[in-house]
């Protein structure tokens, strides 16, 4: 049976449906590919023409400066922010950026300096921090950008101490806040004994932290009753075993001459936030103290806590959880929106009162 011969223009409408079936295809499959091509600055960092640094004597250089919420205690909090910008022009994000800006009010200081409110006044600074693109590549120029940052969070941090001349003091700082805290205690705080005996905790939130890039003086916390330690963790989702093998495979970690590195063979800090402990038993939801979507509140408002939501074990250096099934922690947003912090926190009720109890260890220890 002869088939029928078709037309010029059927022929033509045949290629038009095939290219576009495949642009289709490719687009899907190739999607991140091109979207963080498009965030790419496009010039080495080496001859890269960075924004203005902040001025810290001003109100204006911070998102949080001595903010207390109700009932909050007298322990002063250092709190960095995740990144915010996305890039595109820049390496490091202008200080203000207003889609970033918004971003960093709406979600991560409600969802994530929210859980240190209760300890005492809480200060964030803005700094340029280095582009949501800087960390989706291993590239140098990327490493470059994010050890940049750190040089307005050292500025930061001792504009803060100024203010804060004596006391209890808590670090917190979440994915690129936490890796820059994370270098600033090393650096800054574990060789100064005064600050050392200062210091209730460092929270570093959504990071991976090498075990033995820890200085002795600060180690992870073995236990919920322990002062002066590490609170650290990656978490990734319970079955989601791809993510884990990109979350270690992508990972750089500080090294003894303050360059970021990849983690190779090195172990990964993971302290439970549910039992507070390096403890690599799976702990169980009824431990669980609270997630919560804190999203859009203001500074000072506390969320409702949805506990006994979620179970938690450390595993491999990552911790691994569970993942509600709950409207409130679907992540939304666009692709970039999607690689920044989660819009929610599944550990704020547990990270507030950890919080408390570690506080509570350091006065005890001061007293004895």
């Amino acid at each position: 049976m002869r088939l029928p011969r078709l037309t010029f223009r059927q022929s033509v409408g045949w290629f038009g449906f095939a290219l576009v079936f495949l642009l289709t295809a490719a687009t899907a499959v190739w999607r991140g590919d091109i979207l963080r091509a498009g965030l790419d600055p496009q010039v080495p960092f080496q001859t890269y023409t960075p924004p203005p640094a902040p001025d810290y004597s001003r109100p204006a250089a911070w998102v949080l400066r001595d903010a207390r919420a109700p009932g909050a205690g007298d322990a002063a909090v250092f709190f960095v922010h995740s990144t915010t910008y996305e890039g595109g022009r820049h390496w490091n994000g202008p200080v203000g950026a207003a889609k970033g800006e918004r971003w960093l009010r709406e979600v991560v200081i409600p969802n994530y300096a929210g859980p240190f409110a209760r300890l005492g006044p809480v200060s964030a600074p803005r700094y340029r921090q280095a582009s949501l693109y800087s960390r989706l590549t291993l590239r140098e120029d990327a490493r470059d950008a994010r050890a940049f940052a750190y040089r307005d969070v050292a500025a930061a941090f001792e504009a803060w101490l100024e203010r804060h001349p004596e006391g209890p003091i808590v670090l917190a700082g979440v994915e690129q806040g936490g890796e820059l805290v994370e270098r600033l205690s090393r650096e800054r705080v574990a060789p100064d004994p005064a600050l050392g005996r200062r210091l209730a905790a460092v929270y570093l939130l959504d990071v991976v932290a090498a075990e033995n890039g820890l200085s002795p003086a600060l180690p992870a916390c073995g236990r919920r009753d322990q002062a002066g330690c590490v609170v650290a963790y990656s978490p990734v989702g319970e079955s989601n075993d791809g993510a884990a093998r990109r979350r270690l495979r992508r990972a750089l970690v500080w090294d003894a001459r303050g360059r970021l590195v990849e983690l190779g063979g090195r172990t990964p800090v993971c302290v439970n936030p549910l039992t507070g402990s390096t403890d690599t038993a799976p702990a169980p939801a009824r431990t669980h103290r609270g997630a919560t979507n804190a999203t859009g509140l203001e500074w000072g408002a506390h969320p409702a806590l949805m506990t006994r939501e979620v179970t938690a074990q450390c595993r491999d250096g990552l911790l691994r959880h569970s993942e509600p099934a709950l409207e409130s922690f679907r992540e939304t947003g666009s692709w970039a929106d999607r690689r920044k912090s989660r819009p929610y926190n599944l550990f704020y009720g547990d990270l507030e009162a950890d919080g408390q109890a570690r506080l509570t260890a350091w006065r005890a220890r001061g007293t004895a």
